[in-house]
C-alpha cells in the first residue's frame, strides 16, 4: 500500500475548544494580571496572524509559556465535553477507508488529545500522535518526524486552522491545507496562500484527493500506532 499520510492539527481542526478555550483563559485573567477577552477581541484577533495576536494581547512573553500550560491542564478538566467539529469524524473515517494513514501534530497535551479521540470514539483512526509544547515550533516537530520515519516530504500533507500552521507547513516543505472552521478567519488564512483552503468538513476528501493527485508515491508503510511526546527536547536532536 502507498503511504498516504495526513497530519491535522489538533485544536481549531479536529476538536471544536475555541470556546472553551476563551471561557478558561478568561477565568485565569485574574491570576495572570490581563483582562478577559471580549467578543469584540475575540472577532479582531481571528483576522489577525498568530504573532500578531500575542503582540497585541495584553499578556507578557514571558506569561504565555505559563499561561498556555495552565489552559492545557484547565481543558483536561473539560475535555469530556469537547466534540469535533460536525461532519468531520465521516471524512476522517472515510479516508481511513481510502487508505490514508491519519495522524496528529499538536501543541496541546498528549493526554487531551487522546482522551478526546477516545471519547468520540477516533482514536483508531490516528496511527501517529506527536505532541510538542512550543507555540512556533511545528515545523520542527515535522522535520524530525520526516527524519525519523524517512518518510517523503512530497507524500505529506498538512491540516491546520491557524496562519502558523501554514507557516510551519511551508518551512517544511510540505502541502498544505488550511480549514476555515476553526480559529483564525478564512480572509487572513487566504492572505499566507495555503496550497488548498477549505470551508466546510465536507471539502476535505476533495481537496485531499487533488493534492494527492499532485505529489503522492509509492513510500514505506506505516503498521502501528506510534505516539511521541516532544515536550522534553532534551531527547530528541533536530
Amino acid at each position: 500500500m502507498t503511504a498516504k499520510i495526513i497530519f491535522f492539527d489538533f485544536d481549531g481542526t479536529i476538536a471544536d475548544t475555541r470556546d472553551t478555550f476563551i471561557e478558561i483563559v478568561n477565568q485565569l485573567s485574574g491570576e495572570f494580571g490581563y483582562k478577559p477577552v471580549a467578543e469584540e477581541d475575540i472577532e479582531r484577533f481571528q483576522n489577525l496572524s498568530s504573532k500578531e495576536i500575542i503582540k497585541q494581547s495584553q499578556i507578557s512573553l514571558i506569561q504565555i509559556p505559563f499561561l498556555l500550560r495552565r489552559v492545557k491542564i484547565e481543558l483536561n478538566k473539560k475535555i469530556s465535553t469537547l466534540e469535533p467539529f460536525i461532519g468531520l469524524s465521516a471524512c476522517l473515517h472515510q479516508l481511513q477507508k481510502k487508505g490514508y494513514t491519519l495522524g496528529i501534530i499538536t501543541s496541546n497535551l498528549e493526554k487531551n488529545v487522546i482522551t478526546f479521540l477516545q471519547n468520540n470514539e477516533l482514536d483508531h483512526l490516528f496511527k501517529l500522535i506527536y505532541c510538542d509544547t512550543s507555540l512556533f515550533g511545528k515545523d520542527k516537530v515535522i522535520n524530525q518526524i520526516i527524519r525519523t520515519n524517512r518518510f517523503k516530504r512530497e507524500n505529506l500533507i498538512y491540516v491546520g486552522d491557524e496562519t502558523r500552521d501554514i507557516t510551519a507547513a511551508r518551512k517544511s516543505n510540505i502541502k498544505m491545507i488550511a480549514v476555515g472552521w476553526g480559529f483564525n478567519s478564512p480572509k487572513i488564512l487566504a492572505k499566507y496562500e495555503p496550497d488548498v483552503l477549505i470551508h466546510h468538513p465536507q471539502e476535505l476528501l476533495q481537496a485531499v484527493e487533488k493534492l494527492n493527485g499532485q505529489i503522492f508515491e509509492k513510500s514505506p508503510e506505516v503498521h502501528q500506532t506510534f505516539r511521541l511526546s516532544l515536550s522534553q527536547k532534551e531527547n530528541y536532536h533536530f
